[in-house]
């Protein structure tokens, strides 16, 4: 693939087998996070994500959307739309007109943007940090930290409202100083969805390059 997306290097980031270590303050707001979005049939979020680097004097900001079912999703950010149906993953370049084939695995670095509402409990440490209140809502703020001190990523910040468990934002720091934040600006429970929400349709993309790797 010509290019990546960070979301989905969040989400490869976030895979680490090794014992986690529960704060149980942050352990039960986090159980009811995830239960609220595992619950849920699928879902589809509009986001905003921002690149920091102070030290280089960075900060971009894009704008994105994604609908997830299970491990399926599609998302489309940045002149690109990645698809995948837990079995194929299609990566389609709007610029190249090209799209990438390639096979999906949950356990290699293709994983599911739904790993966000699952990753910490499995390799994290994670810990209450405190309450903070942003445009009039109350929000509990947790930090994980891997156990894997070669991560690349050290931190992930979730903030998560108290008054329905629903995540806010999350904020991944790593070690070249980049600083990633993904703000969900809409969010919609149980979208309709088929199985053509989750497959690419060649048919629809007029002379595009097909470039299976797999």
């Amino acid at each position: 693939m010509k290019k990546s997306f960070s979301l989905l290097l969040l989400a490869a980031s976030l895979a680490l087998p090794a014992a986690a270590q529960q704060d149980p303050k942050a352990g039960k707001i986090l159980d009811q996070m995830s239960a609220k979005y595992q619950a849920l049939k699928a879902f589809q979020a509009t986001f905003t994500q921002t690149l920091e680097n102070p030290g280089a004097k960075v900060k971009q900001n894009i704008n994105g959307d994604i609908t997830v079912s299970g491990q399926k999703f599609r998302l489309k950010i940045s002149g690109q739309e990645v698809i995948n149906d837990g079995k194929t993953t299609w990566t389609y370049l709007k610029n190249e007109n090209e799209v990438n084939i390639s096979d999906s695995d949950p356990d290699s670095q293709e994983m599911s943007p739904s790993q966000i509402y699952t990753m910490y409990k499995k390799g994290y440490k994670y810990n209450y940090v405190q309450q903070v209140t942003e445009g009039g809502e109350s929000l509990d703020v947790i930090d994980l930290s891997p156990d894997n001190r070669q991560n690349d990523v050290f931190k992930v910040r979730l903030k998560v409202r108290k008054s329905d468990a629903s995540v806010k934002s999350w904020q991944m720091f790593k070690k070249n100083g980049n600083q990633y934040t993904f703000y969900i600006k809409k969010f919609q429970p149980n979208p309709s969805t088929n199985a053509g929400t989750f497959a690419f349709d060649k048919a629809k993309y007029k002379g595009v390059k097909v470039v299976d790797l797999r």
